[in-house]
């Protein structure tokens, strides 16, 4: 399966609004016994959420995941700091990109591949605001021009 396909739980659309995205890389995550059923009721919000890399290990910040309804003493901190699972070299690549220029790491998806949740994390330049500006222009654009085609069709 290409990195990104599964059961698609949770998808962070502002990031592709306030970020232009460069590269993306597929990470697991380490979670507590009740995040996975939370993650599985779709009770995830990626909004605010950005990965961090300390002592050559990434983690995911600013990631809320409700605590299970059915839990009880054993629920989780919503916000808690979760540990990605990278390849070596991953964490590498991404520290040097991070170090060198004006990139941040986002989270862009979170979803469950062979029952394992995994999240797709990007390289991701910020945009400035006549960049979202032009993007919905030529967004509306786009939508116009297919409007007038499809009542051309008919």
């Amino acid at each position: 399966m290409p990195k990104g396909e599964g059961k698609l739980i949770a998808q962070n659309r502002k990031a592709r609004h306030d970020y232009t995205v460069v590269d993306t890389m597929e990470a697991g995550m380490v979670l507590q016994g009740t995040e996975i059923k939370s993650i599985r009721n779709s009770r995830i919000n990626l909004k605010d959420g950005f990965v961090r890399i300390r002592n050559g290990e990434a983690y995911l910040l600013n990631v809320h995941i409700s605590p299970y309804e059915q839990g009880n003493i054993f629920n989780h901190d919503p916000l808690r700091t979760r540990k990605l699972l990278l390849h070596k070299k991953q964490i590498a690549k991404l520290t040097t990109e991070t170090k060198n220029t004006g990139i941040t790491i986002i989270p862009l998806k979170v979803y469950i591949r062979n029952g394992y949740a995994k999240v797709l994390i990007g390289l991701a330049k910020g945009k400035k605001q006549y960049d979202k500006r032009e993007d919905l222009k030529r967004k509306e654009i786009n939508r116009e021009i297919d409007r007038t085609l499809k009542n051309n069709l008919r």
